[in-house]
């Protein structure tokens, strides 16, 4: 399917896409979601794992069975598989084939069972949440979801009733075409430099979710790219400032769009009020603070608060994806759109600038809200009428999308080539060092990196 027509076009005043040509390229039922039943609720690792109770006083978790009874022809298969592992970017000398081949030779009982059950789980865990530990993946604040919809134990018990092990080990690869794409490069690679790159960015496809779902937002830090994608196809993609190489680099994260903020205003933070005199300037000159929209109020406890107004000079230009995060990480438009012109956009302090970013914001306000082509008129006119206004307003999306902020190296680029991309913020090391030391058990899934807050995104 090529939805792209349906999105070219829109960056001029004349923004809005039309009903028809809307209609006319494809349906909206081709990127609008199909009516959803109720999702079932879904078993947290915690409550899989069993009650918390209390006995004696004190409280007791039932853990899961992680050693299941293994037949020879179970854990033979087992051992065969260790060395096809190899091809997903692992060491097949992590997974003890010595010391399952030394029980299959003893036969059936509880040795071969715990030894076979161990090598089971390791898989499961590198192939499903990747090898690299929290530690090596710097700035990565995403939790994969993978654990709770597929646990181990629950994988290793179905894998031991069906006797399908090698199948249930494949079943936990990501289905990104991407991902495909590396591991093809990886079966022909010779150079030990590039299937050692090409290993680390299959392993960053394992940090996230086995599957990104049919519609969502991604960028690709080291590309200066965001996608807009329906079903693995690109319809539209954006230029992106990213966040400067330090603490204000752009970390990696996986968020809801939860709105469309047209006309935002901005409030700017006290390092900056205070810290560089803006506060003061802005109370000084009232000519010099209505010709650059800012407002500033005063405490009677001498606290000054300074809000840019909306506005084209307004730093974060006339949009923004409003995706709550801890981070304070979002996607925007910006006054300063020459410098989408570079080839080096790691210019930001941390937040995701995006050229067309008011075609991004229609297209979004459109495809959160629209259930068919009947409702595009009306969303084209309350559209057309907030943004005339220049009043801020949140446009809440009835359904959200999800954004993912990452960082590939090496990936498809948004023309369909595998491509290297420059390590911006030195990421890489960390993670090819993991890949080739000892792999390592109890990993934690969340990072205990603290959140760098992103203090302002001036203009550059």
């Amino acid at each position: 399917m090529n939805y792209k027509k349906f999105l070219i076009g829109t960056a001029s005043g004349a923004a809005l896409l039309s009903t028809a040509a809307f209609a006319q390229q494809r349906g909206p039922e081709n990127l609008l979601p199909p009516e959803q039943t109720a999702a079932q609720p879904q078993q947290s690792v915690d409550e899989a794992f069993g009650d918390i109770r209390m006995q004696s006083g004190e409280v007791v978790q039932d853990m899961p069975v992680l050693v299941g009874e293994w037949s020879l022809a179970a854990a033979a298969e087992l051992l065969a598989f260790i060395p096809t592992v190899e091809a997903e970017g692992l060491r097949p000398e992590d997974y003890n084939s010595a010391g399952l081949q030394q029980a299959i030779l003893a036969g059936e009982g509880a040795a071969l069972n715990e030894v076979a059950s161990e090598i089971f789980v390791w898989l499961v865990e590198d192939l499903r949440d990747g090898r690299t530990p929290m530690e090596a993946r710097k700035q990565w604040f995403v939790v994969d979801p993978d654990p709770d919809t597929n646990p181990t134990h629950v994988l290793l018990a179905n894998a031991l009733a069906s006797g399908k092990i090698a199948k249930t080990l494949t079943s936990l690869n990501p289905v990104s075409p991407d991902y495909a794409q590396l591991k093809a490069r990886l079966a022909t690679a010779k150079d030990p430099a590039e299937r050692k790159l090409i290993r680390a960015n299959m392993d960053r496809w394992r940090w996230l979710g086995q599957d990104l779902g049919k519609r969502y937002l991604l960028t690709n830090v080291p590309e200066y790219q965001l996608r807009l994608t329906v079903n693995d196809k690109i319809i539209k993609n954006y230029r992106v400032v990213v966040g400067k190489p330090g603490r204000t680099a752009t970390p990696q994260l996986a968020e809801m769009v939860e709105a469309v903020i047209f006309n935002p205003t901005w409030t700017v933070p006290q390092s900056i009020v205070k810290g560089e005199g803006l506060g003061a300037k802005v109370l000084n000159n009232p000519g010099w603070a209505r010709a650059a929209g800012y407002k500033a109020t005063k405490g009677a406890n001498g606290w000054v608060t300074v809000v840019q107004q909306p506005g084209p000079t307004n730093s974060l230009g006339l949009m923004k994806l409003d995706m709550p995060n801890e981070h304070a990480i979002f996607l925007h438009d910006t006054p300063s759109r020459h410098l989408f012109a570079q080839d080096d956009r790691a210019l930001s302090h941390g937040c995701i600038r995006v050229q067309g970013a008011r075609e991004l914001a229609i297209t979004m306000s459109m495809l959160g809200n629209a259930k068919t082509k009947e409702d595009l008129p009306r969303i084209q006119e309350e559209v057309s009428e907030i943004t005339a206004s220049g009043e801020y307003t949140r446009y809440a999306m009835e359904r959200q999308w999800p954004v993912y902020i990452t960082y590939f190296t090496m990936g498809v680029d948004v023309n369909g080539n595998l491509t290297k991309f420059a390590d911006i913020y030195g990421r890489d090391a960390p993670v090819l060092a993991a890949l080739d030391a000892p792999r390592q058990r109890d990993r934690a899934r969340k990072t205990s990196e603290e959140a760098v807050e992103i203090i302002d995104d001036m203009q550059t």
